[in-house]
């Protein structure tokens, strides 16, 4: 495994985070700890859950996956002293008006509901998991499951119910009573970023490390300003959706060997097309197109380590094969042509 900074701090981090979004809707509490056994046996010692996770799946049961990692750590002391635990706070927990957003009120209610959940009497890294613009649920833009090709329609522009007074104080708080190390966002806009940064800096606080954001080969949005700011804060970015929910992971390979997935049935003719170019490149390269997705973002100086969310153990070890992956520049240049990006930052991505 390797390892490298979490952003601007002294804390090291694998360059593979796993995310247990999948523990408990997808992969069964009882099947779930040898996903996470594994995972420290290969020398993973990142792990990012949110206080939300356990609502899809048809489950419907926020905390479910905090609870199972808390089980987890439970059974043998010395695990947590092996991981660095990322949890998040932001979405509604139950109907009570107060117990959603990121007000100081709810913070400190989150942050302890969910060391109980986990077990533990500390977060290493507390990530607010959305800019605080009153979306009363998740939608399918926020967990990155938008279909491919499919116009993202929002709901407009709302006014932050939250200030920045108010949530860094709040922050500031839990890292002084040692139940918080390091704070991150998720799902923020690059002027979220340097707006929370400017705020922390005049208190004179570390405020954010890190942002994780929905970046992939087919998904690249991010780099016109949300990794800019990144890099200019010295946040760690945290992809998440690396294989853009199994677009990239050989979807059209599989439905001709009578494995069509949920994502084919979406494909229009353009991505159809853009997906062949896709996997018959990396039948070139002799790679698995998951293998080659991932080492995309690993080759971004700017990436710290993209999540990866395997429902079994046999998927977690073959995703290591993405660290042995080195693209030239060739192939580089290659999967730009595939896969445009924005044509760099803004405002250079769009005028002269």
């Amino acid at each position: 495994m390797q390892y490298t900074h979490l952003g601007r701090t002294g804390l090291l981090v694998s360059r593979f985070c796993l995310g247990t979004a999948n523990l408990g809707p997808f992969t069964a509490p009882e099947d779930s700890p040898a996903i996470m056994n594994e995972a420290l046996e290969l020398g993973i010692n990142f792990f990012d859950t949110a206080d939300i996770y356990g609502w899809w799946g048809g489950r419907e049961q926020p905390g479910l996956s905090e609870e199972i990692i808390g089980r987890w750590l439970a059974k043998d002391k010395a695990r947590r002293r092996q991981i660095v635990l990322a949890s998040k706070v932001y979405f509604p927990m139950s109907d009570d008006v107060n117990d959603r957003g990121l007000s100081a009120y709810h913070i400190r209610q989150a942050c302890e509901d969910s060391l109980r959940r986990l077990k533990t009497d500390h977060i290493d890294l507390y990530q607010m998991h959305h800019v605080d613009r009153g979306q009363p649920q998740p939608t399918e833009y926020e967990w990155g499951m938008a279909k491919p090709g499919v116009d993202r329609q929002r709901s407009g522009q709302r006014k932050p119910e939250t200030s920045w007074e108010e949530i860094w104080q709040a922050m500031e708080l839990l890292v002084q009573q040692g139940k918080v190390l390091y704070l991150g966002s998720s799902n923020f806009a690059g002027w979220n970023i340097a707006q929370a940064c400017e705020r922390a800096r005049q208190r004179n606080f570390l405020g954010l490390v890190s942002d994780q954001s929905l970046y992939n080969l087919s998904q690249r949005s991010i780099e016109m300003e949300v990794i800019p700011a990144c890099r200019e804060y010295g946040l760690g970015l945290l992809p998440y959706m690396a294989l853009a929910g199994g677009l990239l992971a050989g979807t059209l390979r599989k439905a001709a060997a009578g494995r069509r997935t949920p994502v084919y049935d979406e494909l229009d003719p353009g991505m159809k097309a853009k997906i062949d170019a896709w996997e018959a490149f990396c039948r070139e390269l002799g790679e698995a197109p998951a293998h080659v997705a991932t080492a995309w973002l690993l080759k971004n100086p700017a990436v710290t380590a993209p999540i990866i969310g395997p429902r079994r153990v046999e998927h977690l070890a073959d995703s290591l094969r993405s660290l042995e992956l080195d693209l030239d520049e060739a192939a580089m240049a290659r999967l730009d042509e595939i896969w445009p990006g924005p044509g760099g930052q803004a405002p250079e991505a769009y005028a002269w």
